[in-house]
């Protein structure tokens, strides 16, 4: 029987309160992962290992806390008893911490994320369902030789590099955007094996700004002077209306961040399609850019493209690229 690793990291999964019926009051990140693994009866007597790599509500998560589970991954794939890993998080930044293992994961043994929309003491607890369902899953990608990254949740896979967070309270809250879960035994989406050595340099300052009526850049404005005498702001990802269209006063103000060597991304609020690279993209507009200069980010959310744009910089910075990414029309492919 293939052996997993389970890493806790915290969320609401780990999360208790003092009045069952009121589940929406309480308090993340409370139970460790053993307790976790005992609220499970089907787990007992199962190959397990476990550890506890942080404990934290993942509204929280930032890379010092990837920096960790980076750590605890790089042992676990040199480790050969263990063969796949469970990582339980919470779920406000589990799209995030997914894209982040998709582009970095080298693929050599299955990480599966999961998650709850419950606390542990609620009546309607999904959390063990979801331990257990993902322990499983974690099992049979490993048996098939499977290497990628996965959150399951809700009783469905989704492929890391699709999940996201689409509903704020529902306890079926994930989707793909658009991209449905994965089929039992159906192979996963090849991960991107760009390294964990991403993380060890110091982070580059990336933000993100939305677009919507009346946007007439004054945010943007404020970062650059704050960036002036605090630090530089390497990157912005716009949350642009519609398939990549900017608000013309935030789009002149982006334009500034552009020329004094700000990288500017393009995604979409809206929740499903992204902004994918179209005919003229690259192309400037006569006056030193304009919006559709900037990289499309694909089918990734804002909160995406801001890691995808974190690591991008991060990389460069290791390893210099032959053009910077701005010249580009689309954001790296993941």
């Amino acid at each position: 029987m293939s052996r997993v690793l389970i890493l806790a990291t915290g969320g609401t999964i780990a999360g208790t309160g003092i009045d069952p019926q009121r589940s929406w009051a309480y308090q993340a990140a409370q139970l460790g992962v053993d307790q976790l693994v005992q609220a499970v009866p089907e787990l007992v007597g199962e190959s397990l290992a476990t550890r506890q790599v942080a404990q934290l509500d993942s509204k929280d998560m930032g890379v010092s806390t990837w920096r960790l589970l980076a750590q605890a991954l790089q042992e676990a794939m040199r480790d050969p008893a263990v063969d796949a890993i469970v990582i339980t998080h919470g779920t406000d930044t589990l799209e995030e911490t997914a894209c982040l293992l998709h582009a970095l994961h080298d693929g050599c043994k299955p990480i599966v994320l999961t998650a709850a929309m419950r606390p542990a003491t609620a009546p309607d607890a999904d959390g063990p369902r979801n331990l257990l369902d993902a322990v499983r899953v974690a099992r049979s990608a490993a048996l098939r030789g499977e290497g990628g990254v996965a959150a399951v949740l809700a009783g469905r896979t989704w492929s890391a590099r699709d999940v996201r967070k689409a509903h704020s309270h529902a306890m079926d809250a994930f989707d793909g955007g658009g991209e449905p879960p994965l089929r039992e035994g159906e192979s996963w989406p090849a991960p991107m094996g760009w390294g964990w050595a991403c993380l060890s340099a110091a982070p580059p300052r990336v933000e993100v700004i939305t677009s919507h009526a009346d946007a007439d850049g004054w945010l943007v404005d404020a970062a650059l002077r704050h960036a002036a005498s605090a630090g530089p702001l390497d990157g912005l990802v716009v949350a642009a209306t519609g398939h990549g269209t900017v608000h013309q006063g935030l789009e002149a103000a982006l334009q500034r961040a552009h020329q004094a060597g700000v990288v500017v991304w393009r995604s979409s609020r809206v929740a499903r399609g992204g902004v994918q690279a179209r005919e003229g993209d690259g192309e400037c507009d006569g006056q030193g850019g304009a919006a559709a200069a900037w990289p499309a980010a694909g089918s990734l959310t804002a909160a995406q493209a801001r890691v995808m744009l974190v690591l991008t910089l991060l990389r460069q910075r290791l390893q210099p690229p032959q053009r910077p990414p701005e010249t580009s029309s689309i954001a790296p492919a993941v």
